[in-house]
């Protein structure tokens, strides 16, 4: 999904409709309007039923336990690599998670928490041997003007973590997963690849590099959760049902790599 600059504004702009927190502002904004006009039977049945339902929407995406349930999920779709020290591969490549703008507090672009983990655990992979180059693919992702790239800061965290220069290629082109992969293979072919990214996000990456020609083996690592699904009940306490905005943040993340899969095979690019 090549996506011009028109296109591109309107990806972004349909992604927050399917954010759940969009759909309780949604029905509280019609729940609202209804409020103010005259009241009738019919008009109070309809504005209590939407109050409720925007209460129950907001009481089970700001749940902990449900965001840990789907998000475990997602994240134990793959497997955690267990390489060798003999296992080699053509490349590591790395998948941008997003960059914080210079601005009047934030002296320095630098990449988000999610970038700033994933181009560590592709350091890590490097520097235990198994390639001989770091690809880091991301660019700006900004829909009006003009920002820095996600994979130019990903490659000065790399360097700062003592990977050679030389050892690097970027992609600063790459605005979604699947540009990630069609800017990946332009770069190097379709080669042997350790493909890294948080463990959410790697059951829609995946099938992306290998419809591409990559030969993939899934490198997860930013892990949101910390127990399989069927483990995370084993230890609860009162906190776990108190509502969280991390938990909003965490469904939210869950919704758009569910959405993404559906759109991204409909799509045929999976």
């Amino acid at each position: 999904m090549e996506l011009t600059p028109f296109f591109f504004g309107l990806y972004k702009f349909v992604k927050y409709g399917l954010y759940p927190l969009t759909w309780v502002v949604l029905l509280l904004g019609a729940a609202t309007v209804l409020a103010l006009f005259p009241f009738s039977p019919t008009r109070l049945r309809w504005v209590r039923r939407l109050v409720v339902t925007s209460l129950l929407l907001l009481v089970t995406i700001s749940n902990p336990l449900v965001a840990a349930s789907l998000m475990g999920s997602l994240e134990s779709w793959h497997q955690p690599a267990h390489l060798l020290p003999s296992d080699r591969f053509d490349a590591i490549v790395v998948l941008g998670g997003g960059i914080n703008e210079k601005g009047s507090l934030r002296p320095a672009a630098e990449p988000t928490s999610y970038s700033r983990n994933r181009t560590t655990c592709g350091v890590d992979l490097f520097q235990q041997g198994h390639a001989p180059i770091v690809v880091l693919t991301g660019g700006d992702a900004r829909v009006f003007g003009t920002g820095p790239k996600e994979a130019v800061e990903m490659q000065r965290w790399a360097v700062r973590l003592g990977v050679p220069e030389s050892a690097t290629m970027i992609d600063t082109e790459a605005r979604n997963t699947y540009e990630n992969a069609t800017g990946t293979k332009r770069l190097i072919g379709p080669t042997s690849i350790l493909l890294v990214s948080s463990a959410g996000h790697l059951p829609r990456a995946v099938p992306v590099f290998t419809k591409q020609g990559f030969r993939v083996t899934p490198a997860p690592c930013d892990y949101i959760s910390q127990n399989l699904p069927r483990e995370s009940w084993d230890d609860i306490d009162l906190f776990d049902f108190m509502p969280s905005d991390v938990a909003i943040q965490h469904n939210r993340e869950v919704v758009t790599e569910l959405a993404g899969i559906v759109i991204y095979w409909l799509a045929g690019k999976l």
